[in-house]
């Protein structure tokens, strides 16, 4: 169990890699992004992104799912009290294989709630190709080890 002390400034976390498949980016953007460059081939290869593209929510959900798989899930988070910023830098195509890290930049106690550290995280996805195509900065709240067994 990773608890706020784990969470040592410049501690990098590598997410496993996921194959993005054209059936699952269909069944997502139906249901939360139904634009056609996410519903299907041809109107994808008709626009900027090149083909069949993930929408930038699904591409976020899936490094929810990795963060989750590489240290959230195994961890004592309280959540988060929200998302610096999230940029899509480039489109993700069916067939793309994605991995990245979620890198500690900073780490501190909360001061309204001394039980709890918050950690600020890079988190980078990147295409089989080595090219980010989604970055973000985020915070996770976390219980303090030597706070825990505490009444």
């Amino acid at each position: 169990m990773l608890y706020f002390e784990d969470f040592t400034e410049g501690r990098r976390f590598d997410y496993r890699p996921v194959l993005m498949q054209a059936t699952d980016m269909i069944a997502f953007a139906r249901e939360f992004d139904p634009q056609p460059m996410h519903l299907n081939e041809e109107a994808g290869r008709l626009s900027i992104l090149g083909g069949l593209s993930a929408s930038g929510w699904h591409t976020s959900a899936i490094g929810m799912r990795m963060m989750i798989d590489a240290f959230l899930g195994n961890s004592s988070s309280q959540g988060s009290p929200g998302i610096d910023f999230m940029e899509w830098k480039r489109p993700v195509l069916a067939g793309d294989l994605l991995s990245g890290f979620s890198l500690v930049l900073e780490s501190r106690q909360s001061k309204s709630k001394p039980a709890i550290g918050i950690v600020k995280f890079r988190n980078e996805i990147d295409n089989q190709n080595g090219e980010a195509v989604a970055v973000s900065e985020c915070s996770v709240m976390f219980r303090r080890r030597d706070t825990e067994q505490r009444p």
